[in-house]
């Protein structure tokens, strides 16, 4: 039987959870779920339908996980606790310095609907929290580096924004190329977090806007841009569309580390990725894991759960037998 799929907002993510569930032949998308009317959202599926976001809960018995592709910024803090409480729920929370508290929220809301609850799903967290927590435990003494970029930040972006006066934003993420040199070189360097990455924003601002306060307001937005040099552009609806519609992006996760009685022997540990659209590879993971979170929920569990606690098996559509024989 496959896994009954709902998508709660249908923007770049929707988009993408909808072509990922198509490449997973144990997954159907039954229903997509909007905040605009939904006779103006098209989607591609032809078996699945759209409707109102009001209507969600009443289908909480014809879903077997809800994958909920609102921001960070505004969206999955109100959002994710509240459909863990009537659906096995999936998010991509990428606000690192909030994490706690949203599992905190998550996983009471989740425990008192009996749900399994995969929160802050991706590639960063997600595929990249992974790797930093197999290498660290591997090599117990060393240091870790993440870079990440050149490419779109969907989550800098949405909070951008979603500022008075803005149109339109998209801002970009860019490693600092001499600190990722002297990483890979061996040197362990201390790094902040404005030496490791810099960060570019275009914006289109609406006629007559304060355009030094949406720079200002830019520039010291706590978690997103305070801590990192940023240089803000104002460009044209045009420009926007013509050089700035893609969503590419990437990045590394680099750990070093010694081994040997006196540490005498050095290692590096690097896991990167090099992706065409953001969007669409954040889906692919939040389809594996929406497998897990339904497999967890067959199993009784319940609760607010990370890539952490999940095993490996339980992303897989393979069986344990097929994985042993060949992946192994």
């Amino acid at each position: 039987m496959s896994i009954r799929i709902g998508i709660l907002g249908y923007g770049n993510l929707g988009r993408g959870v909808e072509c990922a569930v198509k490449h997973n032949p144990d997954m159907e998308l039954k229903a997509v779920f909007t905040r605009r009317n939904p006779e103006d959202v098209k989607i591609l599926t032809d078996t699945a339908k759209v409707y109102h976001v009001d209507e969600a809960v009443k289908m909480k018995d014809e879903l077997d996980v809800l994958i909920i592709c609102g921001g960070s910024a505004t969206d999955l803090p109100v959002q994710t606790p509240e459909y863990a409480k009537y659906f096995n729920v999936v998010d991509s929370f990428d606000t690192h310095a909030r994490i706690p508290e949203h599992f905190a929220a998550v996983d009471e809301a989740a425990k008192k609907g009996n749900h399994v609850a995969m929160i802050s799903v991706g590639w960063d967290p997600g595929m990249f929290s992974l790797n930093r927590l197999y290498a660290n435990a591997i090599l117990p003494g060393g240091k870790d580096y993440t870079f990440w970029g050149k490419g779109v930040s969907q989550g800098h972006s949405d909070a951008v924004r979603r500022l008075e006066g803005v149109v339109d934003a998209r801002q970009y993420t860019i490693p600092v190329e001499a600190a990722l040199d002297a990483v890979r070189s061996g040197e362990n360097p201390e790094l902040t977090t404005r030496e490791k990455h810099t960060r570019e924003v275009f914006v289109v601002a609406e006629e007559g806007a304060d355009k030094a306060k949406i720079e200002a307001e830019i520039k010291t937005m706590p978690n997103y841009f305070d801590e990192y040099d940023t240089t803000v552009h104002f460009i044209s609806e045009e420009e926007m569309k013509k050089n700035h519609t893609g969503l590419p992006h990437g990045g590394f996760v680099i750990r070093t580390g010694k081994t040997g009685w006196e540490d005498e022997h050095d290692h590096v540990i690097e896991y990167s990725l090099k992706l065409d659209s953001n969007p669409e590879f954040t889906s692919s993971v939040i389809a594996a894991y929406a497998r897990a979170a339904y497999r967890l929920s067959k199993e009784g569990q319940t609760g607010c759960k990370t890539v952490f606690d999940v095993a490996p098996v339980y992303l897989s559509a393979q069986t344990p037998e097929e994985l042993r024989a060949h992946m192994l």
